[in-house]
């Protein structure tokens, strides 16, 4: 094609999201939302494995299968249970540490904005801003505290400007750790004695190993890597731990 080419940029390669002037001011406006992605893997990954690796322990030492539920289900809420207090409280932490830089930069900005704006001039400078735009941009930052205290939370201390909430994380990794870690228990709970060839604990393998593989593959939308890669690292990951756990169940049981 010869001359200027009207087509919409991404017509031949869609693009992730629009960037008409519109659609940029309102994907701007509504600001960056915290995610919860990680507690929501690490909690389904770690109610799978611990949750199965007593299914195999049990199973590898022989013994009855009941127990199995009077386990399983301790370990769903208890387990569970700490996970999500452990992760409320690292989150939490992260957000008190926030607040307190917050509060440190706000002084400083009142007693020394000269020292601040040579800071906010400094982080401007690395990123490649030169005077006579630098000068303005500084002006720009320092005219408004909210934005000049954002500025040196994520640039100066490397820190999130929004940080997630430490009770939505903690539910996150609960929820999950409870729904996946319920799975390796279904065939018990259920009363199924086998599939086919597979007994109970066969049937709970393999409904474990699929939500790992599914853990993996949903993951990937986040992720550069093909969801098939992901899935099995996951399932790599999860089949290492309940091996494990089936070895140790195994080798006490010829203790025994």
């Amino acid at each position: 094609m010869t001359g200027f080419d009207r087509r919409k940029p991404g017509a031949d390669h869609p693009l992730e999201h629009s960037h008409e002037a519109e659609a940029i001011r309102r994907r701007l406006a509504a600001g960056h939302r915290p995610s919860y992605l990680r507690d929501l893997v690490y909690g389904g990954i770690d109610g799978a494995v611990t949750t199965f690796a007593i299914v195999a322990g049990i199973a590898g030492a022989s013994l009855p299968s009941n127990i199995v539920l009077i386990l399983g289900a301790a370990n769903l809420l208890a387990d569970g249970f700490s996970m999500a207090a452990g992760n409320y409280s690292g989150v939490k932490t992260v957000v008190d540490d926030i607040a307190r830089v917050r509060a440190i930069e706000r002084k400083h900005i009142r007693h020394d904005p000269a020292g601040e704006r040579e800071e906010v001039r400094q982080i401007l400078a690395a990123k490649g801003i030169a005077d006579p735009a630098l000068s303005d941009a500084v002006a720009a930052i320092a005219a408004q505290e909210k934005n000049w205290i954002d500025l040196m939370v994520t640039d100066e201390y490397g820190l999130p400007a929004s940080p997630p909430s430490p009770l939505a994380a903690g539910a996150a990794t609960f929820a999950a750790f409870f729904l996946c870690g319920a799975v390796p228990l279904l065939p018990y709970a259920l009363g199924v004695r086998g599939f086919g060839s597979l007994d109970a604990f066969g049937v709970s393998a393999v409904m474990t190993g699929a939500v790992f593989l599914g853990i993996g593959a949903v993951k990937s939308r986040w992720s550069l890597a093909p969801w098939w890669r992901s899935a099995l690292e996951t399932f790599l990951i999860g089949g290492t731990a309940s091996a494990v756990a089936y070895a140790v169940g195994a080798l006490l049981a010829g203790l025994a």
